[in-house]
């Protein structure tokens, strides 16, 4: 039997992996799980004319729209949560900078499952109605060829590649969610079946024999990975379960930084192009400040 290969590399590796021109999907939601440490290698390696297509996105989005990496949203919503709007993307799209795709938020979700089984589009019957029909010439309305009644066509989501930030996983890219999980880490496993070309970064990585012990939670196999990156703390300053909590005080710094131009443009010198890797920005934060973060499990 052959031995099999490590799919273990640097997360500057990990990114090069990635086109310019790519269509690339963004695990997690919202404020949970992004996989933030690679956003940040792909403005430092300075990605150009993404497209980014998803569900609910935050910082990971504003943050790709405000240093240039973006040509063209694909989503139901981009915000800040409680910490207010997106300020980079708001501005990019009302300047035309950036094309805004809009879809309802659980049907963004089903655009993967289309890629999943292989479908050219997910059928819908519950548009009428929705702005989405009006603002959106990408859904198609027709006839159920069964049922008679008015259905839309939603295109799959088609991207070229799945970014996603896992709890755990091993040197061969099996990775495991956790125990008691949520949407976030559904999205992910979603987003996984729907692409040829997975990339992970993992917030901690375990023995073979430990994903043996629980096989059930290996919900994303080494068959779907391509490459993975030990990254801890590879979420902030966002949230992933039972690994880190989210870091207010930085997303409140983020938020008043990114109301301006100027102000993003000093976050990203600061922390981002200020700093040459993953280990440089962890420095900055702080190791004391990332202990206090450190969720209870």
């Amino acid at each position: 039997m052959s031995e099999r290969t490590s799919k273990l590399c640097s997360l500057s590796d990990l990114v090069a992996e990635i086109p310019d021109g790519s269509r690339v999907a963004i695990g997690g939601f919202a404020v949970y799980q992004k996989p933030m440490a690679a956003v940040r290698e792909m403005i430092r390696q300075g990605k150009k004319h993404l497209t980014i297509v998803g569900t609910v996105h935050s910082m990971d989005v504003d943050m790709l729209v405000g240093a240039g990496c973006v040509d063209r949203v694909e989503t139901s919503y981009v915000g800040l949560e409680r910490y207010g709007l997106a300020p980079n993307f708001r501005r990019a799209v009302q300047n035309g900078a950036v094309k805004l795709v809009s879809y309802p938020e659980m049907l963004a979700w089903d655009r993967f499952r289309a890629d999943r089984e292989g479908w050219p589009f997910w059928p819908c019957y519950s548009l009428g109605g929705c702005e989405s029909i009006l603002e959106n010439p990408d859904i198609v309305e027709y006839t159920c060829p069964v049922s008679g009644r008015k259905a839309w066509a939603l295109p799959a989501a088609k991207p070229d590649i799945v970014l996603i930030h896992g709890y755990q996983g091993d040197r061969y890219g099996n990775v495991r969610l956790q125990a008691h999980s949520m949407l976030p880490q559904a999205m992910d496993v979603e987003m996984a079946r729907s692409c040829g070309t997975v990339l992970v970064t993992l917030e901690e990585l375990i023995d073979n024999e430990e994903i043996r012990k629980t096989p059930e939670l290996t919900q994303i196999p080494s068959l779907r990975v391509k490459a993975a990156a030990v990254v801890p703390h590879g979420s902030h300053p966002l949230s992933t379960l039972l690994a880190c909590n989210e870091d207010e005080a930085h997303m409140r710094l983020y938020a008043e930084a990114a109301k301006t131009p100027e102000g993003f443009k000093e976050y990203l010198n600061t922390y981002v192009y200020g700093t040459a890797d993953e280990r440089q920005y962890l420095e900055l934060i702080g190791g004391e400040h990332l202990a206090g973060l450190e969720a209870d499990k």
